[in-house]
């Protein structure tokens, strides 16, 4: 892990793998960048760089949690990029990550050479909103990661045909095992964030949507979501017809990246490919 200060002082932690175009991975809301470390074996001549949003894995805490929002997780991601001298990038933004990638195309446009949006749209669906306010700032009742892997089996019904060693993987990028227990990899004070956005005035999402005409762009969808419908999916290949769209068989909110279809897309994505996939 390397780490960079922000401009409220925080130490941030950012991974780097590879050489070439350079392309900024985004988590989604809790998670961290070990969630893009599958694609380093798959993706050549890439630069890989993932970071941690404040509070959530090996980035500082924020004393002031309402900073746990989009517009500032979108200066901090290009306070990293200005730190290793990066002008433009591709983005692949999965979940939360779609949101300050268009929050970023919006405050500087030019720096962004196209999104790939994984599982995320203008619009969420009550239902997948509702499911992570039920598991958000929580800590399972588990006392080693084997059990994790296990219960994320068990709650995790949209996704179909998974192996329990790849939930094993999962626990391991998302919790942290601490004494006899299990705990989150995030600070609490999310939570309290996320309820705080949500009674604050809506942003218009689809006028940030609107505003990437002419940005390449594609979205991987997991065909069982909970949070992106199939309907926001066809909305948004709409009003941006070169939209690529492609459909992670047999996953839920949000896909790992490792289907074959996913990665099949990413590299079209990087490469500029520009067919549907289904």
């Amino acid at each position: 892990m390397n780490k960079f200060r922000t401009f409220d002082g925080l130490s941030l932690a950012y991974q780097e793998y590879g050489h070439g175009q350079p392309v900024l991975c985004l988590a989604g809301l809790t998670r961290n960048s070990c969630d893009f470390e599958c694609l380093v074996e798959y993706l050549d001549d890439v630069h890989l760089i993932m970071m941690d949003y404040r509070g959530r894995g090996e980035s500082d805490w924020d004393p002031n949690t309402l900073n746990y929002n989009p517009h500032v997780e979108a200066q901090d991601a290009f306070e990293l990029l200005n730190y290793l001298h990066i002008d433009k990038v591709k983005i692949i933004g999965t979940s939360r990550g779609g949101i300050v990638s268009m929050l970023m195309a919006a405050t500087n446009r030019e720096r962004i050479n196209g999104i790939l949006f994984n599982d995320i749209g203008p619009e969420v669906e009550p239902l997948g909103l509702e499911y992570i306010l039920q598991h958000l700032s929580r800590n399972p009742a588990c006392s080693n990661l084997n059990e994790t892997a296990k219960w994320l089996a068990e709650i995790s019904t949209d996704f179909v045909n998974v192996s329990l060693d790849r939930w094993y993987i999962e626990a391991c990028n998302r919790y942290r095992h601490v004494g006899n227990q299990i705990e989150i990899n995030y600070d609490p004070g999310l939570r309290a964030a996320l309820i705080a956005a949500l009674d604050d005035e809506k942003i218009d999402l689809w006028s940030y949507f609107r505003n990437l005409e002419g940005i390449k762009l594609a979205l991987i969808r997991g065909a069982n979501s909970n949070l992106l419908s199939a309907q926001t999916a066809n909305k948004m290949k709409e009003f941006c017809p070169n939209l690529v769209l492609t459909h992670a068989l047999n996953r839920g909110h949000c896909p790992f990246l490792d289907e074959p279809e996913s990665l099949q897309a990413i590299r079209n994505f990087l490469s500029g490919g520009n067919r549907t996939i289904s």
